[in-house]
């Protein structure tokens, strides 16, 4: 074995675990909700899903846990990004949380960055890009909630 190249090898098995292997096992999001329109999400029951940003190798991951469904007003949900950066344009306004590590929101020549308890804030219409330099994840809130039927 003296041939073989350990960080080839290495690189292989990161792209199929990657790849082939489920990030999280699905398990239904636990919601309460009172007859008076207050609603609760336990946290610990939201599993983000893989989300395609169309570049082959991004680690991005997120879940909407209230839509259209809960709110006519809102959108709320988790986003986990490792290593990755992907181009968006908001037709809805957006409030991110920072939960744990950094994420940078790129726009035309300048950058803001958020760590773990920052807020930021993107207004509707705004051209941006996603990065996060390591690992990262935020709640993020959307005005109006039918941001997917505006895009």
């Amino acid at each position: 074995m003296k041939n073989i190249d350990e960080k080839v090898i290495e690189e292989i098995l990161k792209r199929l675990l990657q790849e082939y292997i489920p990030r999280k096992e699905f398990c239904e999001i636990v919601k309460s909700k009172a007859q008076s329109g207050v609603t609760g999400i336990r946290g610990s029951s939201v599993k983000c899903e893989s989300f395609d940003t169309g570049k082959p190798g991004d680690r991005v991951y997120l879940k909407d846990m209230l839509t259209l469904e809960e709110n006519s007003n809102l959108a709320c949900g988790f986003m986990e990004m490792e290593k990755s950066e992907f181009d968006w344009t908001l037709n809805y306004d957006e409030v991110d949380y920072i939960i744990e590590g950094t994420l940078v929101i790129k726009t035309e020549g300048s950058e803001i960055t958020g760590n773990a308890g920052d807020v930021i804030m993107i207004p509707k219409g705004s051209s941006i890009s996603f990065s996060a330099p390591g690992y990262v994840k935020f709640f993020y809130v959307t005005y109006p909630a039918n941001w997917s039927e505006t895009k």
